[in-house]
């Protein structure tokens, strides 16, 4: 599978079910050649500056995906603390 590929996928918490956001990026360790996480663009509650809904990148470790469908990514947000609905 291609990154291409990857970020057309919906990204769901399998804790709650929700949508977290599309997937900007792959954060990759080059050196050992490992996939380190994936980063999404998740929105906040809070407003931006000028009054609208304000993003944030969000990393999520490569060891809380659970599984890579066809549609989807299901990843365990359970622990992750900086998830913002």
């Amino acid at each position: 599978m291609r990154v291409s590929e990857l970020r057309v996928l919906e990204i769901i918490n399998i804790e709650d079910g929700r949508r977290l956001g599309p997937m900007i990026d792959l954060d990759l360790d080059l050196e050992k050649g490992v996939v380190k996480g994936i980063i999404i663009m998740a929105s906040s509650r809070g407003k931006g500056f000028f009054g609208g809904s304000r993003n944030a990148d969000v990393f999520i470790p490569w060891d809380k995906v659970i599984k890579i469908g066809v549609d989807v990514i299901l990843i365990d947000g359970r622990e992750l603390i900086n998830l913002n609905y």
